[in-house]
């Protein structure tokens, strides 16, 4: 798992430790700004006393950009799966900066499916997001809405989604695409709209708009959201 100390990553990790006994789960993070190891404590703890050799988590510090790393882990491995978390993925920011994106959405991406492809992993999932289609006039997007991203986040996101896409055609990468819509829920980073709003109210502070207040977003629960990935990990 790919960004499995961020907020969506480290429910998902937790979620696969403490339901599959029999897995084996590698979390390579680069714990950047949003990166916290403390978000999946309850698996450190769980550890304690457990022997070396019959450890079922490991922590992996590292960059899904370093091609000799995932070289390394994947030849030794030969991982059953590999789901990507890993992403920047605040709006505010990408406007103000847009290389980490690049970088980390597309080309970290294009080095994960390279990986795939070279190791013969039997299943790929990438994290996607609604965002790549942009805002919608009426009604709600599904998977055949065109895509408009409106920002630089989701037009890293959309590249990196047509890359894998790309993976999938031509070199018959077994991946899957799952595009959640905005995901909330304990351990979300601070800067983000729900917590952002509360933590402001709390302090007595301003409640940030966007706009003239009037945009619609959807909304689903982390818990929700992770169950969903472990059915589609888990499906044919």
């Amino acid at each position: 798992v790919s960004g499995g100390s961020g907020f969506m990553g480290s429910h998902f990790v937790s979620h696969l430790y403490h339901k599959y006994s029999q897995y084996r789960i590698f979390n390579l993070d680069l714990l950047t700004y949003a990166g916290n190891n403390s978000n999946i404590r309850d698996i450190e703890l769980h550890k304690v006393g457990v022997p070396a050799d019959d450890q079922r988590y490991h922590f992996i510090h590292g960059d899904i950009c370093d091609r000799a790393l995932l070289d390394e882990l994947f030849g030794q491995h030969k991982f059953a799966a590999v789901i990507n978390y890993a992403a920047e993925s605040h709006v505010d920011r990408s406007i103000i900066d847009s290389l980490n994106f690049i970088r980390t959405n597309i080309q970290g991406v294009h080095t994960l499916m390279e990986m795939a492809r070279k190791y013969a992993t039997p299943k790929f999932i990438q994290i996607s997001t609604d965002e790549i289609y942009g805002d919608v006039a009426e009604g709600l997007s599904h998977e055949e809405s065109p895509i408009r991203p409106s920002n630089p986040y989701s037009a890293s996101k959309a590249g990196a989604d047509v890359l894998v896409q790309a993976f999938i055609r031509t070199h018959r990468v077994p991946a899957v695409i799952v595009r959640g819509s905005n995901n909330f829920g304990p351990y979300q980073y601070p800067e983000k709209l729900i917590p952002l709003t509360i933590t402001s109210y709390l302090e007595g502070g301003k409640v940030p708009v966007h706009g003239h207040g009037r945009h619609v977003r959807s909304w689903i629960y982390v818990k929700d959201f992770t169950n969903a990935v472990d059915l589609v990990m888990h499906s044919a």
